[in-house]
């Protein structure tokens, strides 16, 4: 906690010099020197970063609620965080990583849950209504990042309009929110995995009794994937854009195959009768309305992704043309292939015959 706060207040501190400040003032784009010198680090020795530490309630209370300007965001705060990066990226090396982040993995998640207890075969709508709910909030996501083309994404969107306190919070959440689908979605794979080599997932998970149960389970396979992952990542930004994009087109192929699947092999039937209609109700709608948004709200795990293609702003040639193009365009495209392949589970197995774990494979096995 002291750490996070420490973090949250500042990295630099200490009143900057009249020479220095005065430079800063006339300089709309300041130097890194004068930033090391007017900003100096709170890392920059252990002294320094206690005396940050205990300066830290007096920083809460002074910045929590203070709105930076945008100028002062691309200019002096742009400034202290290093050299500019190179901008190598397109309009379809965004829509590649947008779709690439939110596309497969979720929709194979969240499908036979949302499905399952909550909309029935109108699971289809409530993926229709998450896009529309994820496409506005992308269009919010647009404004910003066009009129401030910073890597800070909602963390810098919200320093300029609530504070950094606000900003603070976002940005855990974010964090958080990343982390918890991460891991989900690396669980599933190996769950998908076992189903497809028919190998038991119990055989590369292993069990720590001192955990609470539930949460002891270990995935090996799942932590592998996340690292070799965070590796390619972590090289470069056009090479992992490059290994995005073809991982993107494979998964587009297997989804395209499913989607061709259930439309060919399907039964509208399956749309308006459960299998067990006497411990299932009918329909197309078995839960109401409500279901559906209630399906809604699950499957929106399904769109975590688009945000971070406004984050690749600094590294994007024309900003103002090519994330607008990118964020909408991923999300438009996310929601017709998730409705799609809804559309192609509901029509492969009746709602109450769909497994709310692996619903793709267990409607595959069926046929």
């Amino acid at each position: 906690v002291p750490i996070s706060l420490s973090l949250f207040s500042t990295i630099s501190h200490s009143s900057p010099s009249t020479e220095k400040g005065a430079r800063i003032r006339n300089n709309p784009s300041p130097t890194m020197e004068d930033n090391q010198d007017v900003y100096p680090s709170s890392f920059s020795s252990f002294r320094a970063y206690l005396r940050a530490l205990a300066q830290t309630p007096a920083r809460i209370a002074k910045r929590a609620g203070s709105v930076s300007s945008p100028f002062e965001e691309l200019s002096r705060v742009k400034a202290r965080s290093g050299s500019d990066m190179k901008r190598s990226l397109r309009w379809y090396d965004l829509i590649g990583l947008g779709v690439g982040g939110m596309v497969g993995a979720g929709v194979f998640v969240t499908a036979g849950n949302a499905s399952v207890f909550h909309a029935g075969p109108a699971v289809v709508v409530s993926y229709a209504v998450a896009g529309i709910c994820a496409l506005l909030s992308a269009f919010c996501y647009t404004e910003f990042a066009v009129d401030i083309p910073l890597a800070g994404g909602s963390f810098t969107y919200l320093s300029v309009t609530f504070g950094e306190f606000a900003a603070f919070l976002t940005g855990a959440n974010l964090v958080l929110d990343y982390v918890l689908s991460n891991a989900a979605i690396a669980r599933s794979f190996t769950a998908y995995l076992g189903t497809a080599i028919g190998v038991s997932t119990s055989k590369w998970r292993f069990t720590l009794s001192f955990l609470p149960k539930g949460f002891n389970q270990i995935d090996v396979i799942a932590v592998l994937v996340i690292l070799i992952i965070t590796l390619i990542i972590c090289y470069s930004t056009r090479e992992s854009s490059l290994v995005n994009m073809l991982l993107t087109l494979v998964h587009l192929t297997f989804i395209g195959f499913i989607i061709v699947i259930g439309f060919c092999k399907g039964d509208s039937r399956n749309f308006t009768t459960a299998e067990d209609p006497t411990r299932h109700p009918s329909g197309f709608m078995p839960h109401g309305i409500a279901g559906v948004f209630n399906g809604a709200a699950i499957v929106y795990l399904s769109y975590i992704g688009y945000d971070a293609v406004s984050t690749m702003a600094e590294e994007v040639k024309h900003p103002t043309k090519d994330i607008p193009m990118a964020v909408s365009g991923s999300v438009a495209i996310v929601t017709v292939l998730y409705c799609l392949m809804a559309t192609s589970m509901s029509m492969l197995l009746p709602y109450d015959a769909i497994d709310p774990d692996a619903p793709f494979s267990r409607a595959f096995k069926r046929e």
